[in-house]
């Protein structure tokens, strides 16, 4: 699955958190505060979006309605692999220790993390 920069994801989030099919002026309107686009950039993603297989554009109602292909959870196992195998390895556990070490997990975060691994495995009894 191909990856998306930081500007094509905010478009998807909006489509993601819609309930069906949305329109540019929507989407535009969804990230006024986070980017100052002209409609024209807008498309200009979106048909990047389509190339990717992203989005898809349904005509037939005489006004665009854009909706997505890929879902928001394929989208994060997806990219989640992929950033697990180029940066650790493939290893959730030098992923943890490297965050540890770094002083970035908080002793909350061990917590919530003990608590959900300690879920998992009673899912699997």
């Amino acid at each position: 699955m191909k990856s998306l920069g930081e500007a094509e994801l905010e478009i998807m989030q909006v489509i993601w958190n819609s309930d069906s099919a949305v329109t540019s002026n929507y989407i535009l309107k969804e990230l006024e505060g986070k980017r100052r686009w002209s409609l024209s950039t807008l498309m200009t993603s979106l048909a990047r979006l389509s190339a990717k297989e992203f989005v898809k554009c349904d005509r037939t109602s005489g006004t665009n309605m854009y909706s997505y292909i890929i879902s928001e959870s394929e989208y994060k196992a997806s990219a989640g692999t992929g950033f697990l195998k180029s940066l650790y390895n493939n290893s959730i556990c030098n992923m943890v220790a490297s965050l540890y070490n770094d002083k970035k997990l908080s002793d909350e975060d061990i917590k919530e993390l003990k608590n959900y691994l300690n879920e998992l495995g009673d899912d699997k009894k």
